[in-house]
């Protein structure tokens, strides 16, 4: 049996550090349909490179402002649920995007929850597999210091 080749997304795991902590989070937003943690993407857009598909993805779903690395920091695959409840094999091309801002008012605004979270928490809440390795993997990618412990801290 012929199986088509899985369709492509471009997606962003958007990041930010905070500033009391110097800790690493990153942005979880929830699908539209089933409610269930998620990261901004979207399909391929004529004349736009994949880090630009992403940065929009994250502006229209999530009002984040930010530059996404060129590089794609990985990839996941899933299942997407089509118009008409069939489902495709679909590959998601993940890129780095360094929050710089938010605005207000954005095209998504409404339809979904946003929550800043560890990279730990974020693994734990996102159903894919390898989005949940990406995800623990994801300071090593963007080489973010790992937070001190604060026993450690205070020793120091």
């Amino acid at each position: 049996m012929l199986q088509r080749p899985p369709r492509q997304q471009f997606a962003a795991i958007c990041h930010r550090t905070r500033k009391k902590t110097g800790e690493l989070e990153v942005l979880l937003i929830t699908s539209r349909d089933t409610g269930r943690w998620v990261i901004p993407k979207g399909w391929h857009m004529p004349g736009k490179q994949p880090h630009a598909i992403a940065e929009r993805e994250a502006f229209e779903e999530a009002g984040i402002k930010g530059k996404a690395g060129i590089e794609p920091v990985g990839y996941y695959t899933y299942m997407k649920k089509m118009r008409g409840g069939h489902k495709v094999p679909t590959r998601v091309q993940v890129h780095a995007l360094d929050v710089k801002g938010f605005v207000k008012e954005f095209p998504e605004k409404g339809v979904r929850r946003l929550e800043w979270v560890s990279c730990a928490e974020a693994a734990t809440r996102v159903e894919e597999p390898e989005l949940k390795a990406l995800f623990l993997e994801f300071p090593k990618l963007t080489q973010m210091p790992a937070p001190i412990p604060e026993k450690a801290a205070k020793r120091a």
